[in-house]
């Protein structure tokens, strides 16, 4: 389906693909994805003795081909042409996999007039891989009537492959760059101070993996009720961290309306089921209030928080479980519970990053969990944590973790 090595092509034609391949190398690291286009577009106008030349990428949403670079006619790019799949001539190209040569540019062969309308009379077409998967198409044409030959169609699926490299790795950089910012932006900048209450928490990202879609916060709010949340979007890359992002802020609204966490859960999971077709995420959400003597709690495909008590014992709390969010509609509705948090008790909420590993059972993570969580000050219980259950492995999955710890002297906490 690839073009031969350009090495059979000739000396001549081996030299601009070498002068190509330089520049993709050097720009890679200084350009973003619209601005590299734009540069081996130009090139590419060199090396084949064009006129015109574009990138069209593939929705797949829409199933249309979005112009995304050109030279030569530009305004493809700034009247955001778009050729559902299939449909003439960069839609046929994409469709069938294979190059496409046209001697006749007019309404009946091209479903974008901008192109017959600037006076281009043959055009070339191949299209956009990444395996065996088509991303998209490139294609050029020529004001004049010469022709396209097999070696042309030859040398412009070479030239594909190198933009189709090119477009990959230039934009898994940025959209990691970008998630990262946008998953370190949804984390608490700092820590509510709650009279009677300490925190800590921690979130590490997988180190093998792009950017995933775990988070924590903890909002106190004006009644001084104080909300503690985990959650773990599934997925990775920034369309997950967008997900994440718009449950959470979801979830902080619904919050404003003084309702139980399971309520809380049940409209996050509306608006999920409503706007966020095809995600799926858990999570565990708790609120307690002054004297923050209790946790309210509620789960939906969540792991239950794990309560330290100062007389030694360690237990998960028993939570009724219910469904994650955006698999199915709870038609009865998910059920709180209230978790007592006596003086000094501990009480740690986490994602299944921490606790999952590969060829192991849960229960295993779970109890390795408990074992490790004691009733402390909650940066030692957290760091001893973390310790015991990441030690030196290399994180698979992304981890958050929140530790909380009620004041031993019950006057503390306000009334």
């Amino acid at each position: 389906m690839h073009a031969p090595d350009f090495l059979d092509l000739g000396d001549d034609v081996t030299a601009r693909l070498e002068n190509l391949e330089s520049l993709t190398d050097s720009t890679l690291t200084r350009l973003d994805v619209d601005d590299l286009l734009v540069e081996l577009l130009e090139r590419v106008r060199d090396i084949l003795d064009v006129d015109t030349a574009a990138v069209l990428l593939l929705d797949e949403t829409s199933k249309e081909l979005v112009a995304r670079a050109a030279c030569g006619i530009e305004n493809e790019v700034r009247q955001g042409v778009r050729v559902p799949l299939g449909t003439g001539f960069a839609g046929r190209i994409a469709a069938s996999k294979h190059a496409v040569r046209l001697e006749r540019v007019d309404e009946t062969t091209v479903a974008n007039p901008l192109l017959w309308e600037a006076g281009i009379q043959v055009m070339l077409g191949v299209p956009l891989f990444r395996g065996m998967a088509v991303i998209g198409v490139l294609h050029v044409g020529r004001l004049d009537a010469r022709p396209f030959g097999d070696e042309d169609a030859m040398l412009l699926q070479i030239v594909a492959d190198r933009i189709a490299g090119a477009i990959q790795t230039r934009a898994f950089a940025i959209e990691r760059a970008a998630a990262v910012l946008l998953e370190r932006s949804l984390q608490p900048s700092k820590l509510p101070q709650v009279p009677g209450l300490a925190f800590a928490a921690r979130y590490v990202p997988a180190e093998s993996r792009a950017v995933g879609g775990d988070w924590y916060d903890l909002f106190l709010l004006p009644s001084g009720h104080l909300w503690i949340v985990v959650g773990d979007v599934a997925g990775h890359g920034v369309h997950a961290a967008v997900v994440m992002g718009r449950i959470r802020s979801a979830l902080r609204a619904y919050a404003l309306l003084d309702t139980s966490p399971a309520h809380v859960i049940d409209l996050v999971d509306r608006k999920v089921e409503q706007f966020e077709i095809g995600a799926l995420a858990t999570i565990a959400c708790a609120v307690s209030a002054p004297p923050y003597d209790t946790l309210t709690v509620a789960v939906a495909g969540h792991p239950p928080p794990v309560v330290a008590t100062p007389a030694g014992t360690t237990s998960f709390a028993h939570i009724e479980t219910s469904p994650p969010l955006g698999v199915l509609p709870v038609t009865d509705g998910r059920r709180s519970t209230t978790v007592d948090l006596a003086p000094g008790a501990t009480v740690a909420f986490y994602t299944d990053g921490l606790i999952e590993r590969r060829g192991e059972s849960l229960d295993v993570g779970l109890e390795r969990l408990r074992d490790a969580t004691t009733a402390g000050p909650p940066e030692r219980v957290a760091a001893q944590i973390m310790r015991k259950l990441v030690a030196d492995t290399v994180p698979q999955d992304d981890i958050a973790l929140i530790v909380l710890q009620r004041s031993g002297d019950p006057e503390a906490a306000p009334r």
